[in-house]
């Protein structure tokens, strides 16, 4: 998803990323893509859960959102400003986060931490590709 972030123009990107809603579709399809299993019991049957895209295993009963255990996962700004940053950090991995909190009206060390967890994402993606290109 992130490689596929860095070629939109910010024009589709806003069309794309333009609600809660999207993004929390994007998320879950790209986070289930591959199938759902549950965390807890390792089941693979769900059902909807509560909140939208969120997914509830049908054996223990846990329920997943999509946005967690992603570099959205206990993310206190709103998922569409969250996804505005991840936008601006990978087109330019050397933005400054003071330049995202002028930008987006947030302090400067919730920009940090957010941008930190972006980075190493990258920096992750970065290293499978390697061992990938390698084997």
């Amino acid at each position: 998803m992130i490689n596929s972030i860095k070629q939109l123009d910010r024009e589709t990107f806003e069309r794309i990323f333009g609600n809660e809603e999207q993004c929390l579709k994007v998320l879950a399809e790209q986070k289930w893509g591959n199938g759902f299993r549950c965390r807890k019991c390792g089941h693979t049957n769900y059902c909807q859960g509560r909140s939208p895209y969120s997914r509830r295993c049908t054996r223990c009963k846990y329920e997943e959102s999509a946005c967690a255990f992603t570099i959205f996962h206990r993310c206190r700004i709103p998922l569409t400003l969250g996804f505005r940053i991840l936008y601006d950090v990978c087109r330019d991995e050397t933005i400054s986060t003071y330049k995202l909190a002028q930008e987006y009206n947030l302090r400067q060390m919730t920009c940090w931490r957010f941008k930190k967890n972006i980075v190493e994402c990258l920096e992750e993606l970065k290293r499978e590709h390697r061992t990938e290109a390698s084997e």
